[in-house]
């Protein structure tokens, strides 16, 4: 990346306490999607907040459509700043990809972890025999066909569908990080997300997980949650939120935060 991860990927360290949180944001946002949390958890907790290299508030020379082919050069990403921060153990709160971000870290490296909290987490979006991820091959291929053909259409149509709530705010705030998002990026990230299978290897990790899922997600249908809950290998609890939307954080902030307290213990 040329200059440091920490300076790249915009790295914050907020807050006081003891114990370290890392907040990782999902697709099509960035780290002001915690925004609404930090607030929650900055008193407690020293928190460490970085962005995905597909952000749009990351340098866009920063991202090797080379490199970044699969989820472990974003795995990558987030050891590499947990070495250069020093820390050696911590809670992990992803959303999204990031979720599944945090899950192959967990098996690389499981004695950083004391927890990871997932939210609206997936380890594959398409359908499969005895599977249900939410999507068709097909309706996926219509999603990229939107991208390319008009990305502030596909935008303006996605952004509501995915908060769910009718919070006109929240649309705004994640209508305006995706327009961040250089579109040929978001479609390169968007193909390697959906394309993605991490079935195979839930059964590796071994840290305790809680799996965040709201009622109705248009992305995540419930039933993945439970699916995570009976294939992640270690002590897992899931926690159903009664809202829509696929962003609690940003669309329901005062709910999330008393349930990341209670398992950030």
């Amino acid at each position: 990346m040329g200059q440091s991860i920490l300076e790249a990927l915009n790295v914050r360290v907020v807050g006081s306490g003891e114990k370290v949180v890392v907040l990782a944001h999902g697709f099509g946002t960035d780290q002001s999607a915690w925004q609404r949390i930090l607030t929650f958890l900055m008193p407690y907790y020293r928190v460490v907040l970085y962005d995905l290299v597909c952000a749009g508030s990351v340098n866009p020379d920063c991202f090797d459509v080379r490199r970044y082919t699969s989820l472990d050069a974003f795995v990558d990403d987030l050891l590499h700043i947990l070495d250069a921060l020093g820390v050696d153990r911590c809670f992990y709160v992803g959303h999204s990809v990031s979720a599944m971000i945090g899950i192959l870290a967990a098996i690389r490296r499981p004695e950083l972890f004391s927890k990871l909290i997932l939210i609206g987490a997936s380890p594959r979006f398409l359908n499969d025999k005895d599977y249900h991820g939410g999507f068709d091959q097909g309706e996926i291929e219509k999603v990229f066909s939107a991208m390319e053909a008009n990305y502030e259409a596909w935008v303006n149509g996605f952004a509501p569908l995915a908060v769910g709530a009718d919070v006109p705010t929240v649309v705004r705030e994640f209508s305006r990080t995706l327009f961040n998002m250089r579109p040929d990026i978001t479609l390169c990230v968007s193909r390697m997300v959906f394309n993605s299978d991490l079935r195979g290897v839930l059964g590796l990790v071994k840290v305790p997980c809680c799996i965040i899922q709201t009622a109705k997600d248009v992305s995540v249908p419930a039933s993945v949650a439970m699916y995570l809950k009976s294939h992640l290998g270690g002590r897992n609890t899931v926690e159903m939120l009664p809202i829509e939307g696929h962003l609690p954080h940003l669309s329901a902030p005062a709910l999330l935060a008393p349930v990341l307290r209670r398992h950030l213990r």
